[in-house]
């Protein structure tokens, strides 16, 4: 009879290729993330209001003002988006046409601008010296002037916005299977209808998740409203003045955790209506 005899010292450990990788990655996590809004958490509370700052949000009135604004806009901004990049990354997607690549490249070159050069761009097509201000003075008399309220803000939101969800609908039309737009207009179905019944439903969870970052996107959207906003008041600017203006460190640390609040449970939201597709924070 022979006798074998196992060695445990030379056995794997599976867990131990797990530590080595997860040591750095929880190191990062803490030092970057954890630690720096448990720092954030403590000085929102710090005030001489306490804790009741984050209710600041809904109990003073310029705050909660400047939620309200914040929200209703990047809700606009979201629908408006997938509305104008629903259409064109199917266009784009479905047709060949010469200078298709350069096109696309276009429509996508916003995401190298920062925030500050959108909103420069925003007022020289509708601020005081702009183009649309210039034409409309020619035409009627008077200058129309809109880059300094929402209606600009909107425009340069919007501007941002779009070729993030253009790419991703272009992505998501390129899965979807043709035979069912067939079948369905075999059926007797007209272009709308198709649309409606056939390639929306293939394509919302892609509309949801790209939905979720236009939106979450807008919310904490600072250098085009640092440029644009002055004559209205959305949350990052308010709290901005808090921080630099008015040295309230405090107020400004709570506006800041009550805001990323509410971009995690509208990513949140999102996940749980698509999948896994939407990333954990925009």
């Amino acid at each position: 009879m022979s006798v074998h005899v196992t060695n445990k010292s030379h056995r794997k450990r599976p867990g131990s290729k797990v530590w080595l990788f997860a040591v750095p990655g929880m190191t990062l996590f803490a030092a970057f993330w954890l630690l720096p809004m448990l720092r954030l958490v403590g000085v929102g509370a710090s005030g001489p209001t306490g804790a009741m700052a984050y209710l600041a949000v809904v109990t003073n009135r310029h705050y909660f003002l400047s939620l309200v604004s914040t929200l209703v806009l990047s809700g606009v901004v979201t629908v408006a988006t997938l509305a104008i990049s629903s259409f064109v990354g199917l266009f784009l997607q479905r047709n060949r046409f010469p200078g298709k690549p350069l096109l696309l490249a276009m429509l996508t070159f916003p995401l190298a601008f920062p925030g500050v050069v959108v909103g420069f761009m925003v007022i020289m097509l509708a601020g005081r010296q702009g183009l649309i201000g210039a034409l409309t003075d020619k035409l009627f008399g008077e200058s129309l002037v809109f880059a300094y309220s929402l209606a600009g803000l909107f425009l340069g939101y919007l501007y941002f916005s779009i070729p993030r969800v253009i790419l991703t609908v272009i992505a998501a039309a390129e899965k979807l299977d043709p035979s069912l737009e067939e079948a369905a207009r075999s059926l007797g179905a007209n272009p709308v209808r198709v649309f409606l019944d056939v390639m929306v439903p293939a394509l919302t969870p892609a509309l949801i998740s790209s939905g979720a970052i236009c939106f979450a996107t807008s919310v904490g959207a600072f250098g085009t409203a640092f440029t644009l906003a002055t004559n209205i008041d959305v949350l990052p600017m308010a709290i901005y003045n808090e921080f630099t203006s008015y040295a309230n460190f405090a107020m400004s640390a709570a506006l800041s955790i009550v805001l990323g609040v509410i971009t995690w449970i509208a990513l949140a939201l999102a996940r749980s209506l698509s999948g896994s597709t939407v990333p954990a924070t925009a």
